[in-house]
This record gives structure tokens, C-alpha cells and sequence, in this order.
């Protein structure tokens, strides 16, 4: 279960610095992320790359950091090599030099799979608290 916790900090500190090509390495090759805050599924690591770059560019066009604030995990082990990860998402969002707001609070339902290099995520489906 470390290993998951791991995996959930990194890919906050990854798409938050910018770090979009390593964002997107922590998924499946065909990784899969669907959200309703955005138009359409965005899947593949080309496309993940392209969604962190945007995620990061629009935050600095804003003259913000943003925060992914990942909390309450929960693993359920569905094989060997595949569990399903629940978990609260937060993002905050700090003007420079100003005050911080919540952007949005959600969750995630994950398919996490273990692959060489680690365990990756295979498809993200995040439900807005709002909605």
C-alpha cells in the first residue's frame, strides 16, 4: 500500500510542477482519464502529456499554483496485478503573492495495474462534488 500512496503523492507534485511527460508516465500506455470538467476522455500518454502541459500553462497564465491534495485512499485488491483506488481529490488554487481558494473537491475511482516499472493507472473516472 505504500507503494500506491507514493504513487498518488508523485503524480500530484509531477502535474503541479509542470512535469507533464512524467505526469503521464504514471499511466498505462493507453491510460485513460475522464472527468467532467473537461469536454472529452483524454487517453494515452501523447494526449495525458498535452492535458498536464495545458493544466500547468493555464495556472501560470493566471498567475497561480495549483495544489493537488489527494486524501482517503482506499485500495481494494480486484487481482494480482489490479486493484481499485478511491480517493478525494482537492485542488487548490494560490494566487502569487495571494490568497488560496478551493477550485474544486472530487473523487476518483481508479483501475490501478502493476506494470514492470511499477504500479500505473489504467483508467481515472472523477466525479465532481458539484454535480
Amino acid at each position: 500500500l505504500a507503494q500506491i500512496h507514493q504513487l498518488y503523492g508523485w503524480q500530484s507534485h509531477l502535474i503541479d510542477g509542470g512535469s507533464a511527460r512524467e505526469w503521464a508516465e504514471t499511466f498505462t500506455p493507453d491510460g485513460e482519464f475522464n472527468s467532467p470538467s473537461y469536454p472529452e476522455a483524454v487517453i494515452g500518454t501523447a494526449d495525458l502529456q498535452s492535458f498536464a502541459e495545458r493544466f500547468y500553462a493555464n495556472a501560470a497564465a493566471a498567475n497561480e499554483v495549483h495544489r493537488h491534495v489527494v486524501t482517503n485512499l482506499v485500495v481494494d485488491v480486484l487481482g494480482e496485478d489490479t486493484l481499485r483506488v478511491q480517493a478525494y481529490l482537492q485542488i487548490v488554487a494560490t494566487t502569487r503573492g495571494g490568497e488560496s481558494r478551493l477550485v474544486r473537491f472530487t473523487t476518483l475511482d481508479d483501475t490501478v495495474v502493476r506494470a514492470e516499472s511499477g504500479w500505473k493507472i489504467a483508467r481515472r473516472n472523477v466525479f465532481r462534488d458539484d454535480s
